[in-house]
């Protein structure tokens, strides 16, 4: 479904990203893990054209992504929930919600229905519809990002650090809601810092070093491994 091949990016005179490889399928979890600094927001900004890359490809359903705006790639569907979740502050849950909707031609019927299918997935947004979005917990705000992402009606669903700043029980949950969505038949590529976290929901991960992916595998072998694990993920 997506699939990037000898990546390369900088920011200014910076290669950020150097010849990486990435592929994902539909109904697969794919995690992307290493420090600060290791590449990985990068890595989201260039597959979603938000980064301009300085080599390499990336096709999506078999077309190359190579000159198309993000907001277009968007259209088409990859979705990227940047990190800070970045909600309109002033305006509503319910508001927020439709700015995801916003330039895709929807129906307000069809709006509707998917707004019902993000409250059936977060019941406390449906709770909290009419509250603004800057007044909710980061827990409930992080739901709203995922949320709005999620009115898109992505094929590809990418978030950058998801779980930041908020409580385990709350990022088990998220983490929960998107391992749902691959049995829905979407994919889903997760930037997490809380890597031993996200290799139980994912299916295959990346481990980056300084803009290069020093480890490719399955999630369960990551887990597994103990030089892996003292290595990267301590």
């Amino acid at each position: 479904m997506l699939e990037a091949t000898k990546l390369k990016a900088s920011i200014g005179a910076s290669e950020v990203l150097k010849g990486i490889d990435v592929k994902v399928h539909a109904g697969e979890l794919l995690t992307i893990i290493g420090a600060n600094g290791a590449g990985k927001t990068s890595l989201l900004r260039a597959l979603s054209n938000i980064l301009p890359r300085s080599g390499g490809e990336v096709m999506f359903d078999g077309q190359p992504t190579s000159g198309l705006p993000a907001h277009v790639l968007a259209r088409r569907g990859i979705v990227h929930v940047p990190q800070g979740r970045q909600i309109v502050p002033n305006l509503s849950v319910r508001a927020n919600l439709e700015v995801g909707t916003h330039h895709l031609g929807l129906s307000r019927d069809e709006i509707h229905a998917r707004m019902e299918a993000e409250f059936e997935r977060f019941p406390v947004l449906r709770e909290r519809q009419l509250i603004a979005g800057g007044a909710l917990s980061g827990g409930e705000q992080q739901m709203l990002a995922v949320s709005r992402g999620l009115m898109m009606g992505p094929k590809v669903f990418m978030l950058d650090e998801p779980s930041l700043g908020l409580a385990p029980k709350v990022v088990q949950m998220i983490l929960s809601t998107l391992r749902g969505l691959t049995e829905r038949g979407l994919a889903v590529v997760l930037v997490e810092q809380v890597a031993l976290l996200a290799l139980e929901y994912a299916d295959n991960a990346m481990v980056l070093r300084n803009g290069e992916c020093v480890v490719s595998s399955s999630a369960a072998s990551l887990r597994g491994s103990r030089v892996i694990v003292d290595s990267y993920l301590s």
